[in-house]
């Protein structure tokens, strides 16, 4: 098999020839090796149904949210799991991912302790986060949007994730199919019941998800 054959070449030319033998390989590789056809969005249709696990360290959810009209505050969940099953030529897209909410981490130790305090996400009361799909926009084979519920604090609202770019193909790495993407979506904070700091914090938050997922 031609992607066989690319990585124990790999492995020898690194081991005997060097960083530059590994280069020109893995130019080699890429003329032979066809890509998957990319629709007119630069998306990537996947080769066929499966089921798929989140891979932890390529799957977080960043949160941004405007700070006193000035400035934006940023931070991530360091930690979510999940899983996926795709059907492209069904249109289906199924998403669940589960966020530990003390994981939160904006890079300023005094805000984190206020975000994991009960007055926000109150994380002793409420460890997780979930979202769950509940359906799918499609155009042709590629996803576009993810309807779902989030349920965070104990309450549940409907949210919608927006396909910002979406891919699925073969990872060298470790020979497995991945897809992957990312997706941003808005929330009222206040809905939640997090209505600390307002109105100098603003009550809409942006969330921007990057989800890769590895075919079981």
């Amino acid at each position: 098999m031609i992607t066989a054959r690319c990585l124990g070449g790999m492995a020898l030319a690194t081991r005997r020839l060097g960083s530059a033998a590994l280069a020109a390989l893995l130019a080699g590789c890429a003329a032979v090796v066809p890509a998957p056809p990319p629709d007119e969005a630069g998306d990537t249709v996947a080769p066929g149904p499966g089921s798929y696990t989140l891979d932890t360290t390529h799957t977080f959810v960043h949160w941004e949210v405007l700070h006193m009209g000035t400035s934006t505050i940023r931070g991530r969940f360091d930690k979510a799991t999940g899983r996926v099953e795709f059907e492209p030529k069904a249109q289906r897209l199924d998403v669940t991912i589960r966020i530990d909410t003390a994981s939160v981490n904006s890079g300023v130790a005094p805000l984190d302790s206020l975000l994991r305090g009960s007055a926000m996400l109150d994380v002793a009361a409420s460890p997780q986060a979930t979202f769950s799909s509940r359906s799918a926009r499609f155009e042709g084979e590629v996803p576009k949007e993810v309807r779902g519920e989030l349920t965070l604090r104990g309450t549940t609202r409907p949210v919608t994730l927006r396909n910002l770019r979406w891919k699925c193909g073969l990872n060298l790495l470790f020979r497995r199919e991945v897809c992957g993407g990312d997706f941003e979506a808005q929330i009222e904070r206040s809905t939640f019941g997090i209505t600390h700091s307002l109105p100098f914090v603003a009550d809409p938050v942006r969330l921007l998800v990057q989800v890769e997922a590895i075919k079981q």
